[in-house]
């Protein structure tokens, strides 16, 4: 199976009982940012420049079970920021599966080796590590000499440890998909467990001191279409975790409609509204978010903010959504699943 069975019964446990509820707008994945200071400087990364300010700020682990339970998604996303840097991830993590929710922790695998030891393998826990290409393109991303290394280091680490891997791989517009594909062949042999795929995302947070807008590295709508029709080529042979009807989505081969209210974000401001990568304001509350924010007014063709985003962040959860309503898509994800 490409994801753990306890996650596939859970998931369809709480979207069954969603829909019997008659709930709109529920989440499916809180992303939680316990801080945003971390050791790397991404060239494609928006959170260390917007929250430049709370940087030195942290949210205490209460505050982060408080979001968990008031969200009530079965999955936590712990990201940032660095979570490997946050004093008091050990904590967290234990405390959130004793809650029995699913945890993607996220790192750039520079402390993963080092801090391995704090956690215990479960299948209710993936390890996602962050890695857009081979080593030489890899580090020029992150703007430093071995970061590459330090994370296939820590990536071999946690499955000789039991651990479940996954990584997460950002398409920009230099980027090579064939070099993907060697990556995603060099990685196959330490038994990764899944290969995330997403395009690159021109926000304003990391566009706004760029003079060209981003437009150097970040694609239009008609380049991912493009970039990831030949994506579909070249990597349908690897354990992609990119489900096939967002795929279909990112080739421009059917439409979905934004759902980024399944995914919030909470963060040392509070909850982030109205998305991942948009930020109009934060909220005291969870509800709060839901209530005050017109959704309708969101995604391509509604504001232009949102033209050239298909990230998985928004369109993920749409495409879950659109798979419980067709009868030929809810096959292909089994299917998908199964295989």
């Amino acid at each position: 199976m490409r994801f753990p069975f306890s996650l596939t019964r859970s998931m369809t446990g709480y979207l069954l009982k969603q829909k019997l509820s008659g709930r709109r707008h529920f989440p499916m994945v809180l992303m939680l940012e316990p801080l945003h200071a971390c050791n790397l400087s991404c060239s494609g990364c928006g959170r260390i420049r917007e929250y430049a300010q709370w940087a030195k700020n942290r949210l205490t682990v209460d505050q982060c079970l408080a979001a968990v339970d008031e969200c009530g998604a079965p999955i936590v996303s712990i990201c940032g920021g660095e979570p490997l840097i946050y004093p008091h991830i050990q904590e967290l993590v234990e405390a959130i599966l004793a809650r029995r929710k699913h945890i993607y922790l996220c790192t750039n695998g520079v402390e993963l080796q080092k801090k391995l030891g704090l956690f215990k393998p479960s299948n209710r826990l993936f390890i996602n590590v962050h890695v857009d290409g081979m080593e030489q393109t890899h580090d020029a991303i992150v703007q430093r000499e071995g970061v590459f290394t330090k994370a296939v280091d820590g990536i071999k680490a946690a499955k000789a440890a039991g651990f479940m891997v996954c990584t997460n791989s950002t398409v920009y517009r230099e980027t090579d998909i064939h070099e993907i594909a060697v990556l995603f062949e060099y990685l196959s042999q330490f038994d990764v467990d899944g290969f995330m795929l997403s395009p690159a995302y021109g926000y304003e947070a990391v566009c706004k001191n760029d003079p060209q807008g981003g437009s150097e590295i970040f694609m239009t709508r008609d380049e991912i279409h493009a970039r990831f029709r030949q994506a579909r080529e070249l990597l349908s042979q690897y354990r992609l975790v990119t489900s096939p009807v967002y795929f279909d989505f990112l080739c421009g081969r059917r439409n979905l409609t934004c759902a980024a209210w399944a995914n919030p974000t909470y963060n040392v401001r509070g909850w982030k509204g109205p998305c991942y990568l948009v930020t109009d304001e934060h909220y005291p509350s969870y509800q709060q978010l839901v209530d005050a924010t017109d959704w309708n007014t969101l995604g391509p063709g509604n504001d232009p903010r949102c033209e050239h985003c298909l990230v998985h962040c928004g369109f993920e959860p749409a495409a879950v959504f659109a798979a419980n309503r067709h009868l030929g898509d809810m096959l292909k994800m089994a299917i998908w699943q199964m295989t």
